[in-house]
C-alpha cells in the first residue's frame, strides 16, 4: 500500500528551492524535485516535531549513480540524520526514483547562517516571537493517576519503586543518579511522574523525554539562546529524563547533557533517568555518560509474574468500580504476560464491551471483546523446533546459537532466533533468555527490536524468517 498524500497544511513546510540559489551549493534542480517528493512521503511517516527539527530545512543537492546527496544546515543535523534517519530517507528516495538509492548527507548552511552558531539560521534569533524555547514548566501536566499509591509493587519492580520513593522523599541524597531500565509498558514513566508529584518542589523540576531535551537544545542553538537553556536546566532541584537511550549517537546533545548532569550532581540535584536497557549496553552512548549513570543505583523492572498481573487487574477493576470474576482476571493475565500497558488496555476493552452489550463480565464476553479488535493469532510454533530450524538454516549447532560467541554471523542468527521465539512461539522475555544461554531480558529486547527495524527495509530478511518458519513446522 502506498503512502497517503501529504496534508495541504504541510505542503507549505516543504523547502522552497528558491531559498537556495542555483550555483551556491551545486544543487541539481532535478535532485531538488526528487527530494521534495521524498519529503512528501517522510512528512507522514515521522512526527511533526521531528520533521520541523531535522528535515524541514534540508535540500536535495545531486544524484551520483546510486547515491543521492542531501544538504543539511549544520553538523549537528547531519549527524542526527545519518544516525537516526538514513534508512527511512533512503527508502523514501528509492520509492520516488524507482530503484535502490543510498543517501549521504552534506553540510549546506542556509542563507543568513552564521559560523558562530554552527551554521544555524539566525532568523529565529532575530525575531524571537517566531519560535520560543519551551520551559520545563510549560510542558504537559503530569498524569494525576501516576502516583506511588497507584503503583502495584511486586518482586519484579520492588527495588525500582523503593528507590524512586526515596529519591522523591530526599532528592539528591541516597540514590543519585537513579537509573531505571526495563522494556516498554512496565511502569517506568509511571514512576517518573510519581517522583515529580511526591517531591513537591514547586516547579523547580523538569520531566522530559530525551527527544524533548534534544529538540529544546537544537532550538536554543538556533535562537542563540544556549546560555538561557543551560541556566534553566542547571538551576533545577530534580531532573527526570525518559528514554535516555535515544541520546545514543547524538554527540552534541550527549555533550550538553554530560555537562548539565555534572552541574546538577555537583549542586545536589536529584537526577532520575529511564531506559529500555542498562547504560553499559546502550550502543552509541559515550562511555563518560555511561559511567556517570553507574555512580548511583541501577534498578531494573522485569515483566510481572502471574500474581502481580492479577493484583494489577484487581486494582484497576476496583478503580473502575467493576466486578471482575477470578476466571476473567486469569484469562486476561494469561494473555498479556510482558506488558502492563497491554494488560490494562485489555481490561478496559472488556469493561467497555460488557457495558455496550449490557452483559455481566465473563470469560466468553472477554474473549469476544478482544476478538472483535484483533484477528485470531496463528498457532504458535514449538520453541525447540524454532531453535533447531534456525540452527539448520544458518548452519550452526543449537549449542553455538545459545553460546557466548559474539561473531557477527552467529550474533545475527541469534537475533533471528530471539525474534521468532518471541513472535512465533510467544515466549516471555525471560523464557527466551533461558533458551539462549541465560541471557537477560534487555539483551532479548535489543535483539528483537533489531530484527523489527531491519524488517522495515530488508525484504530478504522477511523471506529468511518465512523459510525458518517452514523448517520449524516440518
Amino acid at each position: 500500500m502506498g503512502n497517503p498524500a501529504p496534508s495541504s497544511t504541510w505542503h507549505s513546510a516543504l523547502p522552497d528551492p528558491a531559498a537556495y540559489p542555483a550555483g551556491d551549493h551545486n544543487e541539481d534542480p532535478v535532485a531538488q524535485r526528487v527530494w521534495n517528493a521524498a519529503l512528501g512521503q517522510l512528512q507522514v511517516r515521522v512526527t511533526r516535531s521531528n520533521y520541523d527539527t531535522w528535515l524541514k530545512e534540508t535540500v536535495g543537492l545531486r544524484m551520483e549513480d546510486n547515491r543521492f546527496v542531501v544538504g543539511a544546515r549544520n553538523e549537528f543535523v547531519k549527524e542526527w540524520l545519518t544516525s537516526r534517519m538514513r534508512s527511512l530517507v533512503s527508502q523514501a528516495i528509492s520509492n520516488v526514483i524507482g530503484r535502490p538509492m543510498e543517501v549521504v548527507f552534506e553540510i549546506v548552511p542556509s542563507n543568513g547562517a552564521s559560523p558562530d552558531n554552527g551554521g544555524l539560521p539566525l532568523a529565529a534569533a532575530a525575531n524571537p516571537a517566531q519560535a520560543v524555547i519551551s520551559s520545563p514548566a510549560s510542558r504537559p501536566r503530569l498524569n494525576p493517576r501516576y502516583t506511588f499509591d497507584n503503583f502495584i509493587t511486586g518482586d519484579s519492580n520492588r527495588l525500582a519503586a523503593a528507590a524512586a520513593a526515596s529519591a522523591a522523599q530526599d532528592p539528591g541524597k541516597e540514590y543519585n543518579p537513579l537509573f531505571i531500565y526495563g522494556s516498554s509498558g512496565l511502569g517506568k514513566t509511571h514512576l517518573l511522574h510519581a517522583v515529580c508529584q511526591a517531591a513537591g518542589l514547586d516547579g523547580r523540576f523538569a520531566y522530559v523525554t530525551s527527544e524533548q531535551f534534544t529538540n529544546e537544545f537544537v532550538t536554543a542553538i538556533a535562537q542563540s539562546r544556549a546560555d538561557e537553556f543551560r541556566r534553566r536546566y542547571r538551576s533545577l532541584q530534580l531532573l527526570l529524563v525518559d528514554d535516555i537511550q535515544f541520546l545514543a549517537g547524538k554527540e552534541r546533545t550527549q555533550e550538553e547533557f554530560f555537562y548539565t548532569f555534572n552541574a546538577l550532581h555537583d549542586n545536589g540535584c536529584q537526577v532520575v533517568v529511564t531506559s529500555d536497557r542498562p547504560p553499559a549496553t546502550i550502543a552509541g552512548l559515550e562511555s563518560r555518560l555511561s559511567s556517570r549513570f553507574q555512580w548511583g543505583l541501577i534498578a531494573d523492572i522485569q515483566p510481572p509474574d502471574t500474581e502481580m498481573r492479577l493484583a494489577i487487574l484487581r486494582s484497576k477493576a476496583l478503580q473502575q468500580q467493576v466486578a471482575l470474576p477470578p476466571d476473567v482476571a486469569q484469562f486476561l493475565a494469561d494473555r498479556a504476560r510482558d506488558n502492563i500497558r497491554e494488560l490494562e488496555g485489555s481490561l478496559n476493552r472488556v469493561v467497555a464491551y460488557a457495558r455496550l452489550v449490557n452483559s455481566p463480565i465473563s470469560v466468553d464476553v472477554a474473549r469476544r471483546a478482544l476478538a472483535a479488535l484483533t484477528s485470531a493469532p496463528a498457532p504458535s510454533l514449538d520453541p525447540q523446533a524454532i531453535l533447531g530450524a534456525a540452527a539448520r538454516y544458518f548452519s550452526l549447532s543449537p549449542q553455538t546459537l545459545a553460546g557466548k560467541s559474539r561473531a557477527r554471523p552467529i550474533a545475527e542468527a541469534r537475533h533471528v532466533a530471539m525474534y521468532l521465539l518471541r513472535e512465533d512461539a510467544r515466549l516471555a522475555l525471560k523464557q527466551v533468555g533461558l533458551l539462549l544461554g541465560h541471557r537477560d531480558h534487555s539483551t532479548i529486547i535489543h535483539g528483537v527490536q533489531k530484527i523489527q527495524r531491519a524488517l522495515a527495509s530488508d525484504p530478504r530478511l522477511a523471506r529468511q524468517l518465512n523459510e525458518i518458519r517452514s523448517l520449524a513446522r516440518r
